[in-house]
């Protein structure tokens, strides 16, 4: 049975889930989720290196044979802490947290991860980046810990590419920028959007899937928007 591991479970998360049962029903999804909540759910808190193993267990357990890992995850505001506007808002506590969630855990996870994946695995493994870690697209400045996450991790996606290339030659990463999406991530900042710019999970799901589809068997290490457009470093 081949498996779609989904690292998250929130909007953009869940729908990867939901339209993956839609496209393509032979493929079984696994999801992980922060904390427990069922008596069969995958608990990973990227923040809680205790639970990396764990999860791992768990995986172990039901045979993961893995065609595509989706990290949904991301950190961007909590209901007492805003994105910083200025320097003079940076906290060094808070954006080591958003540094943890976007990059760090991810990465560290994987490293764990890849344990399980055989050498001549054909896997496809994406990672939600964010226009917003393009340093050279840059023009708008703030944001300071939210760009520097996701400006890290494209750093670490495009590292572990070059490694995996020596090492898993068919596994491919991809970065993906999923657009302004109508979730709890981007609920504060809508106003300014655009109109017609700000999209469903549904569709934002969906237009991903089809990138990753596309992109499928290409370089490894792209960094990818929601239309199959590049994006620059």
């Amino acid at each position: 049975m081949a498996d779609l591991l989904i690292i998250g479970s929130g909007g953009i998360g869940q729908a990867f889930a939901e339209q993956s049962a839609i496209r393509d029903p032979e493929t079984r999804v696994l999801q992980t989720k922060r904390t427990q909540s069922g008596d069969e759910q995958i608990v990973l808190d990227l923040t809680d290196t205790h639970t990396f193993q764990s999860c791992i267990d768990q995986l172990k357990a039901v045979e993961f044979n893995p065609t595509r890992i989706i990290f949904s995850q991301g950190l961007l505001h909590t209901d007492t802490q805003r994105p910083e506007k200025s320097l003079r808002e940076m906290d060094l506590d808070w954006m080591t947290q958003v540094m943890q969630v976007n990059a760090l855990g991810p990465m560290a996870f994987m490293a764990q991860l890849m344990r399980l994946i055989p050498r001549q695995s054909e896997l496809q493994i994406a990672f939600l980046s964010a226009r917003v870690g393009s340093i050279s697209d840059n023009q708008l400045g703030g944001w300071y810990g939210y760009r520097a996450s996701k400006a890290a991790l494209n750093m670490l996606i495009k590292t572990l590419s070059i490694e995996l290339s020596r090492t898993h030659p068919k596994v491919q990463l991809l970065a993906l920028h999923p657009g302004t999406t109508d979730t709890e991530l981007s609920k504060p900042f809508q106003a300014r959007v655009p109109e017609g710019k700000l999209f469903s999970s549904t569709f934002a799901a969906c237009a991903l899937m089809d990138v990753m589809e596309g992109a499928r068997g290409g370089q490894s290490g792209q960094f990818l928007a929601w239309d199959g457009s590049s994006i620059p470093w």
